[in-house]
Formats: C-alpha cells, sequence, structure tokens
C-alpha cells in the first residue's frame, strides 16, 4: 500500500536487536522528499543497521516506517524496487565499458528493454560520459568510475537514492564535484540519503542526524547542530560539534 505523505522517509521507534545487544534504539526521523539528508556516526554507532531496515534487507525488532510511501516491515520488495543504493566499493565490472555496465545494471533493476536507450543515453549525459562509453571501465579515473557507479544506482529512476559513504578514498576535488552532481539528482526530485565520514561533505546536506551507540544525539541543519554542540565556539566546525556529540555520549 503506498501512503500518502509529504517525506520521503519516515520512521518512528525503530529497533533492531540482536540478541541482547541494542543495534538501534528506537529511533525517530524524517526526511522530505527531494532534501539532500546527511546520516552521520562513528563506525559501530548503527548507521548501517539503520539503513539495511530502511533499504528492506533486515527486518526491524519493533516500530517501523515508510520509505517512498512503502511499508519496511509489510512492503519490503517494494522499498528496494523504489530505492537506489550506491556502496563506497562503486559495485562495477572493471572489464566492462560503461556502456556494458549500464546495460547490465538495468538488466538487474528489470527496466523493460525498450527503455534500454533512452535511460543509457540519459545516464551517460547526466554523468559526462559519452565519449567514456566504450572504453573499460578499469580504465578511467576514480571520479568517473564514481560517476558511473551513481549513475547505474540511477537508471531505475528511483524515488530515494542510498548513499553509503560514496566519496571514501578519493581526492578532495573529485569529492567537491560529486557533491555539485548530488545537487543536481536532488533538483530533480530524487531524494538522497547519504552516510559520510567527511564532515567538510556534510556541511553539504540540508538535514543531518547524527547517531551514536544506536541513540540519536542530534538532528536539525548543520548551523544547528554545530551552535547546540559547540554554544561557546564562534569558530566551531560540523566536525567540532562531531566530536564534542560524541564525547558527551561516551561518557
Amino acid at each position: 500500500m503506498i501512503l500518502s505523505s509529504s517525506d520521503a522517509i519516515s520512521v518512528t521507534n525503530l529497533e533492531k536487536r540482536f540478541g541482547d545487544f541494542v543495534a538501534v534504539n528506537k529511533i525517530s526521523f524524517s526526511v522530505k522528499r527531494g532534501e539532500i539528508f546527511g546520516f552521520l556516526g562513528s563506525n559501530g554507532s548503527g548507521k548501517s543497521t539503520t539503513i539495511r531496515m530502511l533499504c528492506g534487507i533486515i527486518t526491524p525488532t519493533s516500530g517501523g516506517g515508510t520509505v517512498a510511501g512503502h511499508d519496511i516491515v509489510g512492503d519490503p520488495e517494494e522499498v528496494k524496487q523504489s530505492i537506489g543504493y550506491m556502496s563506497q566499493k562503486f559495485s562495477l565490472y572493471e572489464d566492462l565499458t560503461p556502456f556494458e555496465n549500464l546495460r547490465f545494471y538495468l538488466g538487474v533493476y528489470s527496466v523493460k528493454p525498450a527503455l534500454w536507450p533512452q535511460r543509457i543515453d540519459w545516464v551517460l549525459k547526466m554523468t559526462r560520459l559519452q565519449n567514456a562509453r566504450d572504453r573499460l571501465t578499469k580504465e578511467l579515473p576514480p571520479g568517473w568510475r564514481q560517476r558511473l557507479a551513481l549513475g547505474c544506482s540511477l537508471l531505475h529512476k528511483p524515488d530515494v537514492l542510498f548513499l553509503d559513504e560514496p566519496t571514501s578514498g578519493v581526492d578532495p576535488v573529485t569529492r567537491r564535484h560529486f557533491w555539485d552532481f548530488i545537487g543536481q539528482i536532488a533538483n530533480e526530485g530524487i531524494t538522497v540519503f547519504v552516510t559520510t565520514h567527511y564532515m567538510d561533505e556534510a556541511q553539504f546536506c540540508e538535514r543531518i542526524v547524527i547517531i551514536n551507540a544506536g541513540v540519536i544525539v542530534a538532528s536539525g541543519t548543520p548551523r544547528e547542530i554545530i551552535a547546540a554542540a559547540c554554544p561557546r565556539r564562534r569558530d566551531a566546525d560540523l566536525n567540532d560539534a562531531f566530536i564534542a556529540l560524541m564525547s558527551r555520549r561516551d561518557k
């Protein structure tokens, strides 16, 4: 059942337990349609478990939510059809060309063959890879492969795009260009849910949730989070706020 909502993602009291261990502890938040939303936390904070629940991969212990209007507990397969996902490993076949990678993922996403030429042209144009379509992917610079991986995740035109540390291991200039690209995607109405360890990147998010030990410790715009976490420091940035919030929780 598709629900009518102004939110692309909405979760309430979402919890995941593994035996006695509570990985995600009754968290609640929402993401607006077309928003660039940051989900931050240190390693082991509960980020990956939350994302896996939102993507319909694992079932919550309690609580629930919707992604692109589909219930993550009752309609996990519908959720999977409505989202795109890009991990830090890119998931490309390097012995194939960009064109061949795109054609392969069109089949994976069960896009109707009649739409393949239009979708391939759309992605190649959007990623500025028209002139590289027939080169081997392994010969492309890292930033180009990154754009190709993102393009593959968009072939079925998802409502929500999950980016899990998508710029890990690339240089600062490439990261900045990639975020310009993310902005273009959001302008087309796609909701972008991103995790990153780079606080300078997180500044590009419209809103952020920070999670630690399975609990949300801050939420708001980057400016709001900095002001709340470091009220006496005019020179504080998001990195300072993140460290302050992690330190408070650890105590």
